[in-house]
């Protein structure tokens, strides 16, 4: 399987709590829901197609828990969603979470590298990761991650958890495809392209 990432982020990087005001309050955050203004047809014609490819999930313990608390009792027939997150495996690297109540769900406790390595090895379409911005930080760092989806959201906080903070693994990406929703969502797909290479705008080269 590939590994694809999944995430909605603010003009100025932030990952925290995009869909509802009590979703991830940690650090005083007071912006919670800040994406939910933004839905429109074409936002949710783009996650449907995301949903459409995955085999199985992995999750950070944060983003898990608040899926677990929302989408068993959001599972209606033909919801495009809700049944994959409900009816496919999902996978949680966790060092504290000891049981799980949610179907279908593996928690992992072994060392994540090896562990998700092995998950890619699978037959299947796409080990998706959604949220869980900093189980992201680790895969980047273990050179995991095959393809990032990026959901751009125009609109700055200035506080909140970053997507890629300071002494993020440098890595190179290859732009795959953009579009931009009717609300201004910008949704920009990334491919995996190796290490960053470097030069010199005053070089004749």
């Amino acid at each position: 399987m590939e590994l694809s990432v999944t995430q909605f982020v603010t003009i100025d990087g932030v990952y925290q709590a995009p869909g509802g005001p009590e979703e991830d309050p940690s650090g005083g955050f007071a912006h919670g829901g800040w994406s939910a203004p933004f839905d429109d047809d074409a936002f949710g014609e783009f996650m449907v197609s995301v949903f459409d490819r995955v085999d199985a999930f992995l999750l950070g313990r944060r983003t898990y828990e608040i899926f677990a608390s929302y989408w068993p009792e959001h599972n209606e027939p033909g919801n495009p969603i809700a049944n994959k997150l409900n009816d496919l495996p999902k996978y949680v690297p966790t060092s504290t979470l000891e049981t799980a109540d949610w179907s279908g769900t593996e928690l992992l406790h072994g060392d994540l590298t090896k562990e998700v390595a092995e998950l890619k090895a699978r037959p299947g379409r796409e080990l998706q990761v959604h949220g869980s911005g900093e189980l992201i930080g680790s895969l980047l760092a273990a050179n995991l991650v095959d393809t990032l989806n990026i959901l751009a959201f125009p609109v700055l906080l200035g506080t909140g958890k970053r997507l890629f903070p300071e002494n993020s693994h440098p890595a190179a990406f290859t732009l795959a495809e953009t579009r931009v929703t009717t609300k201004g969502v910008l949704i920009a797909t990334y491919r995996k392209n190796g290490a960053p290479t470097y030069g010199d705008f005053g070089s004749d080269q």
